[in-house]
């Protein structure tokens, strides 16, 4: 009896090794086909057995006949069972492939279902886990693709804009048309106005690329936060003049030494002031400060102004965003300002936020973290 199992059960393992290596397994059209079969197989196999072991131990004939029906049922209920089994294993491999072929056709918000708890349950829950990050990668593209397409209008507007006002007035002073000298002098300080715009959109845009390339490099020293807010104030001081603007500015005891960009931190201050003389009307305040807090070196640009709307608050910082669609080059500047004073500020370690309600000003208020390094 042992010599018969061990024979068949050799034989059961050869036949199994022999397909699984030849490829028959991977033949069948179904996994459900293949699992049903194996199942198939092996309750023959197992009929057998127990089948010649009875013949050889029963006398009655009665008693095969018994032991044969109850064979009979037992393999029965086994290749049921796991025809079943198979089959709720293929259904769930089959909403797996369904699932994939949608994402495949660009339907990524398609995701499987499945309760269970075991392998195939992780595999569905892999799959969406997958899914969503497609769809988060994909709606990323689409908006990188709606900036791009706004980058080259907003260029093209900012740039032809001044381009145009330089052409008018060369081709006017080529072709003689103006013969007052004031005149011409007016027209030649508007043409160098234009150009110093120009070069400041370009050098926005140079400043932006190297930010997103990660080129950056900070030259960190350490330098006084009040002697530059004290500088900014003397730079803009005759621009709110002539707006009628009070711009005024303190910083704190114990604030410097900072360690910091020099340079590009004058660019930050320079931005955010900028940005608030240009939205303050005449009566109005202009105030910077600078405090030493726990985290760092806290810099703070208050205006009086017309505050910012709550559905722009969000976009504030984002590159070309205005709030003003006309973009209007007299009510606001490139867009590029306040997302340059982002880069660089977080490129210092630190954070910058806004404060406003519409008709109460804006507080701009960012933070230099302490920082004792002194590298690039």
């Amino acid at each position: 009896m042992v010599g018969l199992m061990s024979l068949t059960a050799l034989i059961s393992v050869f036949l199994a090794y022999g397909a699984y290596r030849l490829g028959w397994i991977h033949r069948s059209p179904r996994l459900q086909w293949t699992l049903t079969a194996a199942y198939a197989g092996s309750g023959l196999l197992i009929f057998l057995n127990v089948w010649i072991i009875a013949r050889l131990m029963f006398a009655s004939w009665h008693d095969l006949l018994l032991a044969t029906v109850l064979l009979a049922f037992a393999t029965g209920i086994a290749m049921s069972l796991g025809y079943f089994s198979s089959a709720a294993l293929t259904d769930r491999i089959r909403m797996l492939v369904q699932a994939a072929r949608e994402i495949a056709q660009g339907r990524l918000a398609t995701r499987v279902s499945d309760p269970g708890r075991d392998e195939m349950a992780a595999l569905a829950q892999t799959f969406n886990e997958m899914a969503a990050q497609l769809q988060a990668t994909e709606q990323k593209q689409r908006e990188l693709d709606v900036l791009r397409r706004d980058l080259i209008a907003w260029v093209s507007h900012d740039l032809r804009t001044p381009l145009t006002s330089i052409r008018a007035i060369l081709e006017a002073l080529a072709d003689g048309v103006v013969e007052d000298p004031a005149v011409a002098q007016r027209y030649l300080q508007t043409a160098q106005r234009d150009i110093r715009s120009l070069s400041g959109l370009i050098d926005d845009l140079f400043e932006m690329a190297q930010m997103d390339a990660g080129g950056l490099q900070l030259e960190r020293s350490a330098g006084s936060i009040a002697d530059l807010i004290s500088d900014t104030i003397e730079r803009f001081s005759e621009i709110a003049g002539r707006q009628g603007i009070e711009l005024h500015g303190s910083a704190g005891a114990g604030v410097d030494p900072v360690h910091f960009d020099l340079q590009r931190m004058s660019r930050v201050l320079s931005n955010l002031t900028g940005n608030a003389l240009r939205h303050t009307p005449a009566g109005g305040s202009v105030c910077l400060t600078a405090a030493r807090t726990p985290e760092g070196v806290t810099v703070a640009v208050e205006d009086s102004g017309e505050g910012i709307r709550p559905e722009d608050l969000p976009y504030i910082f984002d590159r070309f965003y205005r709030g003003e669609k006309s973009r209007n080059r007299a009510t606001g500047g490139s867009g590029l300002g306040l997302a340059i004073a982002r880069g660089v500020v977080e490129a210092h370690g630190g954070v910058i936020r806004v404060e406003s309600e519409p008709g109460m000003g804006a507080k701009f208020v960012f933070t230099i973290p302490n920082d004792s390094g002194s590298g690039k």
